[in-house]
């Protein structure tokens, strides 16, 4: 089990990277220190996924340059053009957090069902690895959401691992389309229930139950979201915890 003996996801609306104060990359939010504390280990194993944006070589560079000066240890899976490494299920079971970055959850969810990787994730969840990520690699932890991968109209998805039961929406407060199409989509039954998050608030559910918000953004909040059975939706705004730089 998670090396604290529970199994944990971080589901992150946005924000995981910002602009570095110190040079003109980027650096990691105060998000993924909080995941890296729910490991319970002094320098904990970080695996990257970078599946969802097509394993951009350029991103996962940025990535590793993001964690300058953290005491972690970083390693990658890639699918293209091949498996980086020899048993991706074996480098996924050492790790004590995944992170999952952003990109198109519809093509990331077939790539790892062709490769067994939906599989894999899931016992490196309930051995105990923490799972994390942003947008896709948020929504794909939970039953679906709303995606742009099939283009930049907004549409239902519900493809996802579900070792969440819920639905989940990310970049709540700063795209549009967003809010609108997951309470309908909720309402109607297509989607159920679920939550939600600003930019710069993460979710964190240890097993399937749902148990806080942080976040960096003091102006940024949770959100649940339950059908009323009637065609309406219920939402209820959840204040985060505000985590320090």
């Amino acid at each position: 089990m998670s090396r604290s003996g529970q199994s944990h996801i971080l589901a992150i609306g946005g924000g995981s990277f910002r602009p570095s104060r110190r040079h003109s990359f980027i650096e990691a939010s105060p998000l993924l220190r909080y995941g890296l504390d729910l490991t319970g280990q002094d320098r904990p194993k970080l695996g990257l996924v970078a599946t969802a944006g097509g394993d951009s070589a350029d991103w996962v560079l940025k990535m590793y340059g993001a964690f300058a000066g953290w005491d972690v240890e970083l390693s990658h899976l890639t699918v293209f053009p091949m498996p980086n490494v020899p048993d991706p299920r074996a480098w996924m079971l050492e790790q004590d957090m995944i992170y999952v970055s952003g990109g198109s959850v519809a093509n990331l969810m077939a790539l790892w069902r062709l490769h067994g990787y939906d599989e894999a994730f899931e016992e490196a969840w309930r051995s105990g690895v923490v799972l994390s990520g942003q947008s896709a690699g948020a929504l794909c932890w939970h039953i679906g959401g709303n995606t742009d991968s099939f283009g930049p109209d907004l549409r239902v998805w519900a493809e996802g691992l579900a070792l969440l039961p819920y639905s989940c929406g990310v970049h709540y407060n700063s795209e549009p389309q967003r809010r609108p199409l997951l309470q309908q989509s909720v309402a109607s039954g297509e989607l159920p229930g679920g939550y939600a998050a600003d930019e710069g608030v993460g979710l964190h559910y240890v097993g399937t139950e749902f148990i806080q918000a942080v976040s960096t953004d003091p102006g940024g909040y949770a959100y649940k979201l339950e059908s009323d059975g009637d065609g309406r939706v219920k939402e209820f705004r959840i204040e985060p915890r505000l985590l320090t730089p």
